[in-house]
C-alpha cells in the first residue's frame, strides 16, 4: 500500500535534509532519550525515527536492531501526518498496520504511540515514537510526555545544526586569519603595495593613537563600524564599546599592552556601530608602530559566529529546562472533575486560551492553579513554544532582577558568565509566575516596565533585547487588599488580572472528589508497580465529606499514603477534622471566635515560615520527598520546599 503524503512532502524533505543527519554514526544522545521513552512507559521497542522520501530511517532504536524499514509499510508515515500525537491501540485491528513488519513479524508489535519530530517552521521530520507487544490506551498524561521528549529530541537536532555552522564559521575565520597573515607579509615587503592593501583589503585596518583616536581607516573598517570617511579623524575606537562591565574589561585588555608598547592579539571586543548602534563583535590584533607614537590594528568581524554560539546556548537552556520538566514529576493529565465550579473554570480556559490577555489564577493552595496555567498555555497559539515557571515565594529578594531578566558576566558577585533570566527563556511562549504576590514592591515597578514595553535589560548590562511573552500569574491571597494596604501596585494588578480565573477550593466541589480519588489511586497503582486498590463507598463517602483544608494536594498525598499502608489490605483514611475556621466555609462552621486576626509583617511571616520548615526537618530527620517526609507534614510541594529551605540557608538535616 503506497505511503500517504503531507501536501507540503517537497518542502518537509529539504528541511530534513538540512539537518544533515540521514545515515550519520550513532549518537548517545538519542539513544538516551529512546532508553529513557522505554523506562518511562514501561515498554520494550522504542525509536527515533526520521522519514525520508523511500524509507524510514530509525536514528536510535532502543529493543530491536532494524535500522531503516520501507516508507510505504511504516507506522512513522502515518505518525508524521498529524499534529499531535498517533496512537494505535491494537495494531491487528488497524487495517492500515496490519502490513507493518514490526506488526506482522517476529515483533507482534500490539500498541503504537508517536509524537512527531516538528521543527519551528512546522513541518513534521519524522517521530519519537513506542511500542509494545500488548494492547493498551495511551493517558493524556503519557501523551504529553511523549510530546516533552520528542522535543528534547527536536532540541538535539537543532544542536547539531547549530554546531555545524558554528564550524564552518570557524573555518571561516581560519580562512580569514590566513589572509591577514598572507597581507601582512606583503605589508613588511612593501610600503607601497601596503598603501594599496590598506584600502582594499577584505581585512580591516586601522590606525590610532595612543589615547584611541582613530587617525587611518580602510574601507572594510569603515563598513564594519558604520563609519563614514570625515568621521574618522573625529572617533575615539573606545567609545564605540558599551559601558557595561564584560565589555569594558576586555577593552582593558586590549589597551594594556598598547600602553606598554607590546603586542595584542586575537581579543574578542563587542562594540557598538557609530551609524545605528547595533551591536558587532570582532576579533582584534595590535602592534606598535615603529615610532611607538600609534598602533596599527586588525580585526574581523565575528558577529555571525558571536550569535550562533549565543543561539546554541539558549537551545541547550532549553533543553535542560524540558530535562527538568521530565524529572520533575509533574502531574500533566488533563484537569479532573465536572462539577458546576470547575465546568466554569474550563469554559474561562477556553475563553481565554487563544487570546494573547494576562491571565490572573486565584486560590487556595494546593487547589491546582498551575495545572489551569498548563491548561491555558496548552490550549492557545503558544503551544508549541515553552511553558516557563518562576515560584516567586522561593526566590531570594536580592535575585529576583536577575531570575526575571538575566545578568551579564561580571555583573555582581557569583555572575561568571552570562545567564538569561525566565522572560527570555519563555520569548515566543507563557511565563508562569506562582506566587506573585511576594514579589518586593521594589522590582513590581521594573515588572511592570516590562510588561508595558515588552523589553528589558539583563542586570549588568545596556543593551535592550525585545521579548514576546504571555504572562499567567497566581496567587493564594487577595490581591485588591493588599493592593489596599499599599503592599502591591494598583498599576501592576491590574495588568496582571486582565481575565481573572478562581480556582473553587475542593471542599465547595465535593462532587469532583469521587473522580479525583480513583485518579489518584490508579497514579500511586502504576508508580509502585501494584493493581489499583478498590475503594469502599463507605471510604469514598468519608472522603467526600471532609473539608480538606489541603485541597487536591492534600488528597493526593492522603490517597498515597493509604495505598502504601494496605500492602493489598482494603484501604484506610485516618482524617483529622480541622478546628472551625471562619474564613474557611461560613456554612459548615457556624460557630466561631469572632476576634480579628493578628497583623503580621513580612519580616514575621518569613520568620513563622522558617521556623515551621525547621520544626519540620527536625521532625523528619532531613526528609523532603516521600510519605512522612516534610513536604507532607507542610503541605507543599517537595519541590517548592527545597527552594524555600536553599533560600532561607536551612541545614535538612538539623534545620539549622
Amino acid at each position: 500500500m503506497k505511503a500517504l503524503l503531507p501536501k507540503d512532502e517537497q518542502e518537509r524533505l529539504e528541511a530534513l535534509r538540512r539537518y544533515h543527519i540521514l545515515d550519520t554514526p550513532p549518537d548517545s544522545a538519542f539513544d538516551h532519550v529512546a532508553e529513557v521513552a522505554a523506562a518511562l512507559f514501561r515498554v520494550p521497542i522504542a525509536m527515533v525515527s526520521l522519514v525520508d522520501h523511500d524509507r524510514i530511517w530509525f536514528k536510535s532504536h532502543h529493543g530491536i536492531e532494524a535500522q531503516q524499514v520501507g516508507r510505504e509499510a511504516g507506522l512513522c508515515a502515518s505518525a508524521i501526518l498529524v499534529p499531535a500525537v498517533y496512537h494505535i491501540r491494537d495494531a491487528i485491528h488497524d487495517a492500515g498496520a496490519q502490513a507493518n513488519p514490526l506488526v506482522a513479524g517476529p515483533f507482534g508489535v500490539r500498541f503504537y504511540a508517536a509524537a512527531p519530530l516538528r521543527t519551528h517552521d512546522g513541518f513534521n521530520l519524522g517521530a519519537l515514537c513506542v511500542a509494545d507487544r500488548a494492547p493498551r490506551e495511551l493517558a493524556l498524561a503519557e501523551a504529553e510526555m511523549l510530546k516533552k521528549l520528542a522535543a528534547l529530541v527536536m532540541d538535539r537536532m537543532e544542536l547539531r545544526l547549530a554546531a555545524s555552522k558554528v564550524a564552518e564559521l570557524e573555518q571561516a575565520e581560519r580562512t580569514i586569519s590566513e589572509q591577514l597573515r598572507q597581507a601582512n607579509e606583503a605589508v613588511v615587503q612593501s610600503e607601497e603595495q601596503f598603501r594599496d592593501l590598506f584600502d582594499e583589503a577584505p581585512i580591516a585596518y586601522v590606525h590610532e593613537g595612543l589615547d584611541s583616536r582613530l587617525i587611518q581607516a580602510n574601507r572594510t573598517a569603515m563598513r564594519i563600524l558604520g563609519l563614514k570617511p570625515e568621521e574618522i579623524a573625529g572617533t575615539f575606537g573606545k567609545s564605540l564599546v558599551p559601558d557595561t562591565p564584560d565589555a569594558q574589561r576586555r577593552l582593558r585588555e586590549a589597551l594594556d599592552p598598547v600602553g606598554r608598547g607590546t603586542d595584542t592579539s586575537g581579543i574578542v571586543l563587542e562594540l557598538r556601530r557609530k551609524d545605528n548602534g547595533k551591536p558587532v563583535w570582532v576579533q582584534w590584533w595590535s602592534r606598535p608602530a615603529a615610532g611607538g607614537d600609534y598602533t596599527r590594528t586588525m580585526f574581523v568581524d565575528i558577529t555571525d559566529r558571536v550569535l550562533m554560539e549565543r543561539e546554541q546556548r539558549r537551545l541547550q537552556e532549553q533543553n535542560a529546562y524540558l530535562w527538568e520538566e521530565i524529572r520533575s514529576g509533574h502531574n500533566f493529565g488533563d484537569i479532573i472533575g465536572d462539577s458546576p465550579g470547575l465546568r466554569k473554570v474550563k469554559e474561562q480556559i477556553q475563553l481565554v486560551a487563544p487570546t494573547d490577555a494576562a491571565v490572573l489564577i486565584t486560590g487556595e493552595s494546593g487547589t491546582g492553579k498551575e495545572l489551569v496555567a498548563r491548561a491555558v498555555h496548552d490550549h492557545s497559539e503558544r503551544k508549541s513554544r515553552p511553558l516557563i515557571k518562576l515560584n516567586c515565594s522561593a526566590v531570594p529578594e536580592g535575585l529576583f532582577e536577575s531570575e526575571f531578566f538575566g545578568h551579564v558576566r561580571g555583573a555582581f558577585t557569583g555572575a561568571l558568565k552570562d545567564k538569561p533570566g525566565r522572560f527570555e527563556l519563555a520569548d515566543g511562549g507563557t511565563l508562569f509566575l506562582d506566587e506573585i504576590g511576594d514579589v518586593p514592591p521594589a522590582m513590581q515597578a521594573k515588572l511592570l516596565r516590562v510588561l508595558q514595553e515588552k523589553e528589558l535589560e539583563r542586570v549588568g548590562d545596556t543593551r535592550t533585547r525585545k521579548v514576546n511573552v504571555r504572562i499567567i500569574a497566581a496567587t493564594n491571597r487577595d490581591l485588591k487588599k493588599e493592593v489596599d494596604a499599599g503592599r502591591f501596585r494598583e498599576d501592576l494588578f491590574y495588568r496582571l488580572s486582565v481575565f481573572p480565573i478562581e480556582v473553587p477550593p475542593l471542599r465547595k466541589r465535593r462532587g469532583d472528589i469521587p473522580p479525583l480519588v480513583e485518579h489518584f489511586l490508579g497514579q500511586s497503582a502504576r508508580r509502585m508497580n501494584r493493581p489499583a486498590p478498590r475503594i469502599s463507598e463507605i471510604a469514598l463517602s468519608q472522603l467526600t465529606a471532609y473539608d480538606w483544608p489541603g485541597n487536591v494536594r492534600e488528597l493526593q498525598n492522603t490517597v498515597e499514603r493509604a495505598v502504601i499502608l494496605s500492602r493489598g489490605g482494603p484501604l484506610r483514611f485516618d482524617l483529622i477534622e480541622p478546628e472551625p475556621d471562619a474564613t474557611r466555609d461560613p456554612i459548615a462552621h457556624t460557630t466561631h471566635t469572632a476576634s480579628q486576626p493578628v497583623l503580621l509583617t513580612r519580616k514575621e511571616m518569613k520568620r513563622q515560615e522558617r521556623d515551621g520548615i525547621a520544626s519540620a526537618l527536625k521532625q523528619t530527620g532531613g526528609k523532603i520527598f516521600g510519605p512522612g517526609g516534610a513536604a507532607e507534614l507542610l503541605g507543599m510541594k517537595p519541590t517548592t520546599l527545597a527552594s524555600r529551605i536553599t533560600a532561607l540557608r536551612l541545614n535538612r538535616k538539623t534545620g539549622a
